[in-house]
């Protein structure tokens, strides 16, 4: 099992951002196809789960048999209380442990995989998040991740740059614009699995990045 350690009890939030938007991006991000992102990321996942930005619990249905736990961390008050029929209506157990994904009250080495969906858009210190997840994954743990981010055509990526200004401030602090696989791998993992998609929708909105990665071994010294 997990072990906790203290960690922040609780974060910051306006109105807007715990109460209304996790209905916004509940429904924004439901649907079929959705959901054939949501069960290609938790594939193959076995034994205990951090699930950081577990938002509404849209992944719980799609957890296999053989996850023993998931680990939630969720800011949101009105995203945890969306998510409570969800979780009642599925066997894996569910624990939230925190608020803040850049500062994870587990111990190091303590999580089998980690997942995120739609989420590495949002948390204020990307780097420190990908940091601490790296931190608490056991020796050939991986991250399984969907993200929306930077695209590859570079007319709609400078779109992006313009837009993301005004996207953070509808949209608690989402960037249009975050090169997801360059973050990913400047934290120190190494991507041994990398889908990138355009999603049906407007194209500054849905540049996908599906992937898996693992932590890269520490450089030896000397």
């Amino acid at each position: 099992m997990g072990s906790l350690r203290p960690g922040r009890e609780t974060v910051a939030m306006g109105f807007y951002e715990d109460r209304i938007l996790p209905r916004v991006v509940d429904l924004a991000l439901s649907g079929k196809p959705i959901g054939k992102l949501r069960r290609a990321v938790t594939a193959d996942l076995q034994g205990e789960v951090l699930e950081v930005g577990f938002g509404s619990g849209r992944n719980v249905g799609f957890y296999p048999p053989e996850v023993t736990r998931v680990l939630a961390v969720e800011p949101a008050s009105g995203g945890r209380k969306l998510a409570d029929k969800r979780v009642a209506r599925h066997a894996v157990a569910v624990d939230y442990i925190g608020f803040d994904g850049a500062d994870l009250s587990l111990d190091d080495a303590s999580v089998d995989h980690v997942v995120s969906t739609w989420t590495l858009c949002t948390i204020p210190d990307v780097a420190r998040a990908l940091t601490e997840i790296r931190r608490v994954l056991r020796p050939g743990g991986t991250l399984h991740f969907v993200e929306h981010g930077r695209s590859s055509d570079a007319k709609i990526a400078r779109r992006q740059d313009r837009f993301t200004p005004l996207q953070r401030r509808i949209a608690g602090g989402c960037h249009l614009n975050r090169p997801i696989d360059t973050i990913i791998t400047e934290a120190g993992f190494d991507l041994t699995d990398l889908e990138t998609f355009t999603a049906p929708g407007p194209k500054i909105l849905n540049f996908m990045y599906r992937g898996v990665a693992t932590s890269s071994p520490p450089l030896e010294s000397g």
